[in-house]
């Protein structure tokens, strides 16, 4: 009976009370695995849950809805995401359900009508920030953090499909982040862990699970929040969360975290029906909710919510003062060519611009003081939307300003099948009759994907070499 499950994990969660071993062990035998998505709604395909009259070849088959995340549903089965170009246009993110609790928590403690900055720190491959993207508002800021170097390119390229002009990312360490003290409103950690909440994902997983592993996720963490604690403004919040059921990753943490700063715990009120296991900490009675597959539909998951009650830092407030002093306003570039490019393609007044090296990039104009902050103190991998740059006689447009949302909706686009949405997905020509020369948007079920540059006898693909489908 689930023999790849280690006896010391199983051990280790018998001593919780709300742990119910045989069900538990039978879900890890049932092979049973949920799948679910969560709809980008600048792209929208669902209206109330049925598709769109539009979309004539619907990605996948809804079975139901993820009941603690808007716009979130279970798929019958799991298509090949990869062989579908709405994947590839950004209008749906992978992600387990569990996960998307994320979506209740973030209602809970923030005002999708006020201006906020949050961070998630360790943000790789992206299905957490396109879901805050898809819930703080437009004027809001995201900046999506990731460690690793070599995570950094599937955060990029899951951010850019998403579309939001909002967000900004940086590869840095955590304690990089003292250098911005009480910046941000809220601070996500969904932080590196030993894993056990995947195991009937992943089996193989379980291969490595050691409490010598729990006991170093476990101190990793610590110095993560240790880290990243004071770029919390006061009163701000942390959501702390894992995919580890290890006690000490979770509600011993909280513990530490209590005993070390001023904060205090919020109660998010989950839905009774919706079989979440609320926690308490030993010592300090913080709240944690706890997912089980033996209990709802989804894998094993953590997340809990603490409020920052008190800073020590005395220049938390003066990050905003001392940017204006600094700030250039950049106009749009002055040669006429990219004026009229721009203003034909880009919403009037949606975006500011800013010169990165040879490239222009957009950000919502008020976001320009952030960017000046982020940029004077971490490594920034993107800002906003790239645009593109300016070549010999036109613009050239880049893939990002392809996705973005920014695009007028008016914009004349070469809508086509899915065989050819596919060949240039994998930078293949597609047959199409030249009635204009230019550059144009190719799209699929009025979907943008990419641009294709229409010559007198050829079309020239643009899509990133990257990203190309290899299937």
């Amino acid at each position: 009976m689930a023999t790849y499950l280690p006896s010391a994990f199983l051990d280790s969660l018998t001593r919780l009370d709300h742990f119910d071993r045989e069900s538990f062990l039978s879900v890890h035998d049932s092979g049973e695995q949920s799948v679910s998505v969560h709809m980008n709604p600048g792209k929208p395909l669902l209206a109330n849950g049925q598709w769109k009259e539009n979309i004539t070849q619907p990605p996948f088959d809804i079975s139901g809805k993820v009941p603690w995340a808007p716009d979130a549903w279970y798929l019958r089965n799991r298509p090949s995401f990869t062989l579908d170009p709405l994947f590839h246009a950004g209008t749906y993110y992978v992600q387990e359900a569990s996960g998307m609790f994320l979506a209740h928590a973030l209602k809970q403690v923030a005002d999708d009508s006020e201006k906020i900055r949050v961070l998630d720190l360790c943000a790789a491959p992206g299905g957490k920030s396109t879901l805050i993207q898809s819930l703080i508002s437009p004027e809001s800021m995201l900046l999506s953090n990731e460690v690793i170097k070599s995570r950094v390119p599937v955060l990029y390229q899951n951010m850019t499909k998403w579309g939001c002009a909002n967000g900004i990312i940086s590869n840095n360490d955590p304690n990089d982040f003292m250098k911005l003290p009480g910046f941000f409103d809220i601070l996500l950690i969904d932080a590196p862990c030993s894993g056990s909440g995947l195991f009937r994902k992943d089996p193989e997983a379980s291969k490595v699970w050691s409490p010598e592993l729990v006991k170093l996720c476990s101190q990793r963490q610590k110095r993560i929040l240790a880290d990243a604690w004071i770029c919390l403004k006061e009163n701000g919040f942390l959501i702390y969360s894992t995919c580890s059921y290890s006690k000490e990753e979770n509600e011993d943490l909280l513990d530490q975290l209590f005993h070390d700063y001023a904060c205090e715990s919020v109660c998010l009120s989950p839905d009774p029906s919706w079989n979440i296991v609320e926690t308490r900490s030993d010592q300090a009675g913080a709240i944690g909710y706890r997912f089980y597959p033996d209990k709802l539909a989804g894998e094993g998951f953590f997340l809990s919510v603490i409020r920052k009650k008190q800073s020590r830092d005395s220049a938390a407030d003066d990050h905003d003062a001392r940017s204006k002093k600094k700030i250039k306003r950049i106009p749009v570039p002055d040669s006429g060519f990219a004026v009229q490019q721009l203003n034909s393609w880009i919403k009037e007044g949606a975006l500011q611009y800013v010169h990165v090296g040879e490239t222009l990039h957009g950000l919502p104009s008020g976001l320009l003081n952030d960017f000046e902050i982020l940029k004077s103190r971490l490594y920034l991998k993107k800002a906003g939307i790239r645009l593109g740059r300016a070549g010999e006689h036109e613009w050239v447009p880049d893939h990002e300003l392809a996705l973005a949302n920014v695009l007028k909706p008016e914009l004349p686009l070469l809508d086509v099948g899915k065989q050819d949405a596919l060949r240039f997905l994998r930078g293949e020509p597609i047959e199409f009759e030249v009635q204009e020369r230019g550059w144009r948007v190719v799209s699929y079920q009025n979907q943008r994907i990419g641009w294709v540059k229409l010559l007198e006898k050829r079309m020239n693909n643009y899509y990133p070499k990257s990203w190309r489908i290899r299937q």
